[in-house]
């Protein structure tokens, strides 16, 4: 995650990291290299059997944090401005994850986070860390929020429930969390000038705090720490947004001296039209093998997780082994033990059932509790009076599945009333929807186009509506279509249906911008308004995610 003030030098890496632009290379002596591996041979879908396809996550999961509790890998990741935060993902093999749950229940850190006199967008939750403490059996996560503070949750299991711990004064930017072997908290942190904290043995308080590196002009900016000790030496992983990753390694302890060396810089990535792989964690696997799990930028949807193996060297340096030059498109798969069941797929039906929202779902700031339920489907209660989307609680949003997917919503809407305005949007800084408008006691279904946000987040257009058609009844269904491959803007399309089956294309296509100061991806938002007066309803029965 880049400061703001460090956005000129951002634009600039990420334009190399695209190819539009050559990066400097480190002038270090004896800076490693990546080794070239063999090119595994393709299989009909790709990847031959007994390997794996990048990216192993087409959906946004950035600054990913990852580790291993005995048989089971747990990965965290950014979310800004969505609640609940900092989801905690699960897998058995690096290559198949499920959400587990989140770090953070909710963003209570100020009113902006309700959309109560102000925005969160693009604060809330950035870089992070997720450890494991074996002397108390507990799941630590940490990060700072809005460049004030640094919050510390636990959990006793990666699904929660998750419960904070403590606050403390310093915020300690993109942060790395280490357990250390007799169980000492330490945390790695912030951009350019890189530092290193001791906690407390509660880890509720700062005992020590020092300064340990300081990145060479030729380098520019390392942010991104991950911090681990392997084999008696200290590590500190750091990114160089967004096309380099480097590392700090100590053999005096983990306040330094440190010895920098470069990992990669402007590698090519395995997304077609996406960036250089970086940020991200090692992780060892139960039989000793490692990987480095990293992200790429994908705009417009988001930032994907990629997998490759990594060795050390004989002096102690991480090398990631590369195809054809290249961060490979597949590699073989990890070799860990038959997992104990299949994960939960990221996509597929849900019908709301049960009493909680399932963890694949992430609210739009914090929503209000008294505006939606669950059980036999989804109720939205209007929770807002505004002509603008960005400024209303309670929109609901899910990822979206690369390369393209398509979103499907069987929707109530019997009970709105006049001024509401209920639908299915790609939700981004520019966005559109369809949906339901409620005027004079006709319902329509109508495509909006034109919503925009600013630079500073500031709503720019509400909206306007490109296309409409009377609808009877009181149940539609909606979709939703979205290409999210990177490198150019692609489009997303709308339809309904009266009846489930016969689908009718609805108003132009929509353009999904690909800039990348927004960080989050463009998502599939389920919304419900008031644009007159609270008190009416939408109840969604069924929302199916599919891919081609």
């Amino acid at each position: 995650m880049s400061w703001p003030h460090q956005q000129l030098s951002r634009r600039r890496a990420l334009a190399a990291a695209t190819g539009l632009a050559a990066g400097a290379a480190l002038p270090l002596a004896g800076a490693s290299r990546a080794a070239a591996a063999p090119a595994p041979a393709p299989g009909p879908a790709g990847a031959a059997a007994g390997e794996f396809t990048n990216p192993v996550i087409w959906q946004d999961f950035a600054d990913i944090d990852v580790i291993r509790v005995g048989d089971t890998y747990y990965a965290s990741a950014s979310t800004m401005h969505y609640s609940p935060g900092a989801p905690v993902l699960r897998s058995y093999d690096l290559v198949h994850w499920e959400i587990a749950g989140h770090s953070v229940p909710v963003l209570d850190f100020g009113a902006k986070y309700d959309l109560n006199g102000g925005r969160g967008y693009v604060r809330g939750i950035w870089a992070s860390s997720l450890a494991y403490r074996p002397g108390n059996r507990t799941f630590y996560w940490l990060g700072q929020v809005d460049f004030a503070r640094t919050y510390v949750y636990t959990a006793t299991a990666a699904e929660g429930p998750w419960r904070r711990l403590t606050t403390i004064g310093t915020p300690y930017y993109d942060a790395g969390l280490l357990v250390d072997s007799d169980d000492t908290l330490y945390v790695a942190y912030g951009n350019t000038t890189i530092s290193v904290a001791q906690l407390s043995p509660d880890g509720r308080t700062q005992v020590r705090t020092q300064q340990v590196f300081t990145t060479p002009a030729s380098v520019g900016t390392l942010e991104g720490s991950r911090f681990y000790k392997i084999g008696g030496r200290y590590y500190i992983f750091l990114t160089r947004p967004a096309n380099g990753q480097y590392v700090l390694k100590s053999s005096g302890g983990p306040f330094g001296p440190y010895t920098l060396r470069q990992v990669l810089l402007d590698l090519r990535g395995p997304v077609p039209g996406g960036g250089v792989p970086h940020q991200g964690g090692l992780v060892q696997t139960q039989g000793g093998a490692w990987y480095y799990l990293a992200f790429v930028d994908a705009y417009p949807g988001g930032r994907v997780p990629v997998l490759a193996p990594v060795t050390w060297t004989a002096d102690g340096w991480p090398v990631v082994h590369l195809v054809n030059g290249a961060w490979g498109t597949s590699y073989p798969s990890p070799a860990v033990p038959a997992p104990p069941r299949q994960v939960t797929p990221m996509t597929g039906v849900d019908t709301f059932d049960g009493t909680s929202l399932k963890p694949r779902w992430e609210w739009n700031h914090n929503p209000d509790p008294a505006k939606w339920s669950v059980g036999n489907g989804l109720t939205l209660r209007t929770a807002t009076v505004t002509d603008d989307l960005y400024g209303a609680r309670n929109t609901l949003t899910h990822r979206i599945q690369g390369p393209t997917s398509t979103a499907t919503v069987q929707l109530d809407h019997s009970a709105m009333r006049d001024g509401d305005r209920a639908g299915l949007a790609l939700l981004r800084d520019s966005s559109a929807w369809i949906g339901l408008k409620r005027e004079g006691g006709t319902t329509r279904v109508v495509m909006v186009g034109g919503l925009t946000m600013d630079g500073n987040w500031n709503t720019t257009g509400t909206g306007r509506e490109l296309a409409s058609a009377a609808v009877a009844g009181g149940r539609v269904w909606l979709r939703a279509s979205a290409d999210i491959r990177p490198g150019a803007a692609r489009p997303g399309t709308f339809s309904y249906s009266t009846d489930g089956t016969t689908f009718t294309r609805l108003g132009p296509d929509f353009s999904l911008g690909n800039d990348w100061r927004f960080f989050m991806g463009y998502r599939f938002a389920l919304f419900n308004h008031a644009t007159q007066a609270l008190g009416g309803s939408v109840r969604v029965t069924r929302f199916e995610l599919s891919t081609p």
